[in-house]
């Protein structure tokens, strides 16, 4: 009897047992499929997984490299901007006509007291209207006067507005004579500029072309040894010999593979041996 009683005891044990570790088996399995739910993706990310939504970014990645091939293409090219000082001249006609034959443009930077001149304004005004650029040179090209005397702003702002007055531009690029250091380290020069949104470009190339006059082959090695970069601005005067020498410059420029720019106060890049962006 006793036996018999012990047996059931035992049954009733393994029973309970058997339901508590049910019960804890059934509460782990609840845990299990609140992790995995937890852990499925939400429907924002399934649609990032999405093979559209992989084609899209693809997409899109092609462009961007696209347009920095584009940028680092346009970096890459070779420009040359042909300058002409001391304008104009009865020479600028005879550079007008080059320019035009060979399908190019020229930035030219004018003086006031040549454009004063009447017989010369004809030609200065054609020179816009076949697409080349012409700047301010100032009025006097007197050192003295410009740096010494701080007329510098002053005699650009008279220049520019001559060539307004004859060709109905407003160009704001201006070429200091003898080149912008030093005569454009005094700060109230230069705080003048800024405040007037007056440019200034010197150049990458010296010709000597005023220098050389009688030796050709002299301006041309100085053009030639001075080539270095991808974008070159050579300074050049309306001279008789540099007029002769144009086709040769422009031919020795195209055989480089260089293209030939014109200045556009849209597009201004800095150009002046203070390395100032602001200018």
């Amino acid at each position: 009897m006793e036996g018999i009683q012990h047996n059931r005891l035992k049954k009733r044990k393994l029973k309970k047992t058997f339901n508590i570790l049910l019960v804890f088996f059934m509460i782990l399995s609840s845990f299990l499929i609140l992790y995995q739910f937890m852990k499925s993706p939400s429907p924002s990310q399934k649609v990032q997984g999405d093979p559209l939504e992989k084609n899209i970014e693809n997409n899109l990645s092609q462009k961007e490299n696209k347009i920095e091939k584009k940028v680092q293409s346009k970096q890459n090219q070779k420009v040359v901007y042909l300058t002409f000082d001391d304008g104009p001249s009865i020479w600028t006609k005879g550079f007008l006509d080059v320019l035009k034959e060979y399908g190019i443009k020229g930035t030219f930077f004018m003086q006031g007291a040549h454009l004063e001149h009447a017989a010369y304004q004809a030609d200065v005004k054609r020179a816009t209207e076949e697409g080349n650029y012409v700047g301010a040179h100032s009025m006097t090209h007197d050192n003295t006067k410009l740096y010494k005397n701080k007329q510098f702003v002053p005699e650009m702002k008279e220049t520019l507005q001559l060539i307004h007055d004859i060709t109905g531009t407003s160009p704001q690029l201006v070429r200091p004579p003898y080149g912008s250091i030093p005569g454009l380290k005094d700060n109230a020069i230069l705080q003048q500029l800024i405040e007037e949104e007056i440019k200034v470009w010197d150049w990458t190339i010296e010709s000597l072309d005023w220098k050389y006059q009688n030796d050709p082959k002299r301006i041309m090695k100085n053009i030639e040894d001075g080539t270095k970069n991808n974008i070159e601005v050579v300074l050049l005067h309306e001279k008789e010999a540099t007029l002769k020498l144009l086709p040769e410059i422009i031919t020795f420029f195209k055989n480089e593979g260089y293209s030939f720019g014109v200045y556009s106060d849209d597009a201004h890049f800095p150009c002046n041996f203070l390395s100032n962006n602001q200018l």
